[in-house]
């Protein structure tokens, strides 16, 4: 069998293995990094940026059906959904790419095949032609990703009963789904679709919609979805779902009533199972918790030398956070003194129209843990950047500790609240007060001006509201 050695090896080439890959090669090491299927991962082929194009295609829908509160008459529109979606799919083959350009650039070698460990020091890659060779390495990092779960009693079929996969690719627009999961990735759908003319019905065991987030942005969330057209159950329980030819019947339980809704298909957004299987995980005695590889605050497994990072060691799945644990990764090699990683600091996006971001704790969760808190607000309603474009609905909420200022957490509902996020992150990050948020010079007329408000108002100083 041939035979391979290397300083640091990879197993997926998603935003986590492709970035650790990368810093491995920055850093002098010898690297490879094993892939199955498209360098990019889930992220890039069939998950962040082709769901972000096809938002983007829906922003622009929304928007020239309003053409005429702008002063422009453009007549009956047509949408070309074969085009929306081979838009999308552009993008991703794109920037798939670039993550080849950039592994030939930093001289990591790339094996396309499945891998299995023999032990924590050697590994064998199978290629989809029978072809089978054995890598031995210093390190390893586990980067396999995820994949869509499901509920029990749901079988998924990938035509009428889907993944989010399916749903970036049909064949047309449905004129009815029903959505199981109101969480980012069944809220980003859910206004993807109802833009487009489809009939959308919204399903969530929990409470609210993005039943993780502070519960204000809830709120609003919801309500904007119902003035889109979306019906919304919360506090539901899907009991079936029957497919019947073209047709999907989903019956749920609310307050203890049984009711069933009828739509061409259900897209199943109930979260994420760790890609784990054939690894050889057991044989190299790794520990599991809840089908996710376990690890300590390093992201290091219980095997030494041997590492997990994204979404195969459990949430946040997020594309960033695995891009973090990947640098992080290689800094832990260097320095096994490092401080853990604190996820407290983990930015979250959603991109549904009006985005939703956040960082830290919640109202809610700050309550529970008994801190003394502020809680400033400021209405987008209340900016000038945001009438004039006319991008009034949601707000900015920042909490802080009531007595030294402290950021413990922030959301914003509304427009550009992903971008608008970043800022308050890095003054978590940089643990810094909101006097310095209010105090900070922001350029107008901004949309960031309503970070610099609402920082004003947890302190009883906001000048616009």
């Amino acid at each position: 069998m041939e035979s391979h050695s290397y300083d640091v090896t990879v197993i997926g080439a998603g935003p986590g293995g492709y970035v650790a890959a990368i810093r491995a090669a920055q850093e002098g090491k010898s690297v490879a990094i094993i892939e199955r299927e498209a360098l990019g991962g889930v992220c890039l082929n069939w998950g962040c940026i082709p769901t972000k194009a096809l938002l983007k295609s829906a922003e622009h829908y929304e928007f020239l059906k309003k053409a005429s509160d702008w002063g422009f008459e453009t007549g009956e529109i047509s949408v070309d959904w074969q085009k929306v979606i081979s838009r999308s799919r552009g993008a991703a083959e794109k920037l798939s790419g670039g993550i080849g350009f950039l592994m030939k650039k930093n001289r990591i070698t790339v094996h396309s095949g499945s891998a299995r460990y023999l032990s924590a020091n050697r590994i064998e890659v199978s290629s989809a032609e029978g072809e089978t060779i054995e890598i031995q390495t210093t390190h390893s990092i586990i980067a396999t990703g995820a994949r869509a779960g499901s509920i029990p009693g749901v079988e998924i079929d990938n035509e009428r009963v889907i993944t989010s996969r399916e749903a970036m690719v049909l064949p047309q627009c449905p004129e009815s789904l029903a959505i199981i999961g109101a969480g980012a990735i069944g809220v980003e759908f859910a206004y993807f679709y109802a833009s487009f003319g489809c009939k959308v019905t919204l399903l969530e065991y929990l409470p609210a919609v993005l039943p993780a987030s502070d519960a204000d942005i809830s709120r609003t969330l919801e309500k904007s979805f119902k003035r889109q057209g979306i019906d919304i159950h919360t506090d539901a329980r899907v009991l079936s779902v029957d497919r019947d030819g073209d047709r999907v019947s989903t019956t749920f339980e609310k307050e203890g009533q049984s009711t069933t809704v009828e739509t061409d298909a259900v897209l199943v957004a109930v979260g994420v199972l760790g890609n784990t299987e054939n690894l050889g995980l057991e044989e190299l005695g790794l520990e599991l918790e809840n089908g996710f590889v376990a690890v300590d605050g390093h992201c290091e497994t219980s095997v030494r030398g041997v590492y997990a990072i994204g979404d195969v060691n459990g949430p946040p799945a997020l594309a960033h956070v695995a891009s973090f644990e990947g640098i992080h990764v290689l800094r832990h090699m260097a320095d096994r003194e490092i401080e853990p990683i604190d996820y407290s600091l983990v930015p979250s996006c959603v991109y549904c129209q009006p985005q939703v971001a956040s960082v830290g704790l919640t109202e809610a969760e700050a309550k529970e843990k008994e801190l003394e808190i502020s809680c400033g607000k400021f209405p987008f309603a209340a900016s000038g950047k945001a009438v004039a474009t006319a991008e009034t609905d949601g707000f900015v909420k920042i909490i802080s500790d009531t007595n030294s200022g402290e950021i413990l957490g922030a959301h914003i509902i509304g427009s550009e609240a992903t971008e608008l996020i970043a800022e308050l992150a890095l003054g978590k990050s940089a643990e810094l007060g909101v006097e310095d948020l209010h105090l900070a010079i922001h350029a107008h007329p901004t949309l960031s001006e309503a970070v610099m408000e609402a920082a004003a108002d947890a302190t009883g100083k906001a000048t616009h509201i």
